[in-house]
């Protein structure tokens, strides 16, 4: 992504020189002192938010899945993901979208509820919790420490692993992929919805290629209204049926959460692959991010701007998601559409933050979008979460091994936490057995017992 320093139309001399001229946003959130102006702020914002707003339709799907009712989880997306990037606006004065994450939700779902067995609301309740410690770290800065601990390539295959996890399980949405006696699994039948599926696959894949501001929401579009006449045309069933343009928020999952039901040892592992997963991700999302924008988002140390302050909002959105009936929110990396548009103050995430609004009363429209076209986007958000492959040094076959383990496990066992236990598992025991004992740090001690606890437990 390339820097945007230079504004004309915002930075004439008696504006720059003089505080007085200045719109009081300009003055409130430094825009001109960042290189930036009130026009260029909105657009980022509308970018970033055409880039991350899929999530209003997926994350519900997701979490319907696990039980809670599609337009409770859609009102608590978009209330939580408006609450958290206006605190990021206005409090960390960052340009960040924080809403429920991709890889949270599908550990929640997918691991905690329909693997593990919790109710929904008890997961919610490790959600508070593993919020409740991320602000713990957060407000005691003690990120480099752990850090330090936690070996790049397994924080690298972690992403990666989750990636795949998510694009297999859009692939089953599909009913692309479907289960087998003899092989585990296979292809599913070729009918209309699979047909359906690949051409809204292939379209969001050059959406993306194309760059198109909003390419995996133009993707379910496409593919919602290919499925439309799917029912009258190939079949009895019914995918998409019309209930309605806009309806009341529906907050039937507020204040569900089991927050004491929660306080179990047997969870403890589930609270803290949530903290660790999200907790890196945030880290990773605003070194990239501050990376990608030069020094304009960097602090005078060459660290992301404002980041005790980031990763405190970061860490109050997933404690705060679960009394709303959601996942934990997250920062998202498709804000760097809006730091690419030259967005570089904390205006951009209230732009982002009032365009969610108007989506709290449109559940019957969004509820239209059938599992197929949700599934295109999963499958590309699985691409996007395998870029730090890259990085992990698969020549050194002490990290490479366990970094393997965790990505492949993933989806092979169905399971978020399977996956990194194992990888963690494994690199203390590789590490011990080849006489690299100094190479453990202690919070990977404590990480591989609490994976012990969790595999003796289940």
């Amino acid at each position: 992504m390339q820097q945007t320093t230079t504004h004309p139309e915002g930075r004439s001399h008696a504006t720059a020189s003089n505080p007085q001229n200045q719109h009081f946003l300009d003055r409130w959130f430094g825009v001109t002192r960042r290189g930036s102006t009130l026009r260029t702020e909105l657009l980022a914002g509308v970018a970033t938010f055409l880039a991350g707003m899929y999530i209003i339709v997926v994350n519900p799907a997701v979490l319907s899945d696990a039980g809670i009712p599609f337009t409770s989880a859609l009102s608590a997306t978009v209330l939580i993901s408006f609450l958290s990037s206006l605190a990021m606006g206005l409090y960390a004065r960052n340009p960040i979208l924080v809403a429920p994450g991709m890889g949270m939700n599908a550990l929640f779902t997918y691991t905690l509820v329909l693997g593990a067995g919790l109710s929904w609301e008890v997961a919610l309740g490790c959600v508070f919790w593993s919020g409740v410690m991320f602000a713990v770290l957060a407000m005691f800065n003690v990120r480099e420490a752990i850090i330090d601990a936690i070996p790049a390539s397994l924080r690298y295959a972690i992403t990666c692993g989750i990636g795949l996890f998510i694009t297999f399980i859009g692939l089953q949405n599909a009913g692309f992929i479907v289960g087998s006696n003899a092989t585990l699994v296979s292809l599913g039948t070729i009918d209309a919805q699979l047909v359906t599926f690949f051409i809204g696959l292939i379209a969001t894949a050059i959406f993306v290629i194309q760059r198109f501001n909003g390419a995996l929401i133009m993707g379910i579009a496409l593919t919602t209204l290919l499925a439309a006449p799917m029912g009258h045309l190939w079949g009895d069933e019914v995918v998409v049926s019309w209930s309605g343009l806009a309806a009341w928020p529906d907050f039937g999952a507020v204040m569900k959460v089991d927050i004491l039901g929660a306080l179990k040892v047997a969870y403890l592992p589930f609270i803290f692959v949530m903290l660790f997963t999200n907790f890196f991700d945030a880290l990773s999302c605003f070194m990239a991010l501050s990376e990608s924008a030069g020094d304009s988002l960097k602090d005078k140390n060459g660290n992301p701007r404002n980041l005790k302050r980031s990763m405190t909002v970061d860490a109050f959105a997933s404690m705060i998601a679960a009394p709303l009936g959601t996942s934990a929110a997250q920062t998202f990396i498709e804000s760097g559409a809006g730091v690419a548009q030259g967005g570089r103050t904390g205006l951009v995430a209230v732009v982002i933050a009032l365009l969610f609004l108007p989506f709290l009363f449109l559940s019957p429209l969004l509820s239209l979008v059938p599992s197929i076209a949700t599934a295109p986007a999963l499958v590309m958000v699985g691409l996007f979460m395998m870029a730090p492959i890259s990085k992990i040094d698969w020549t050194h076959f002490d990290q490479a091994f366990p970094a393997f383990l965790a990505i492949i496990l993933m989806p092979l066992t169905y399971s978020i936490t399977l996956g990194i236990a194992f990888g963690f598992m494994t690199f203390v025991l590789i590490k011990t057995l080849t006489g690299r004992i100094s190479e453990i740090k202690p919070a990977m001690w404590v990480t591989a017992a609490l994976c012990v606890v969790m595999l003796a437990t289940t």
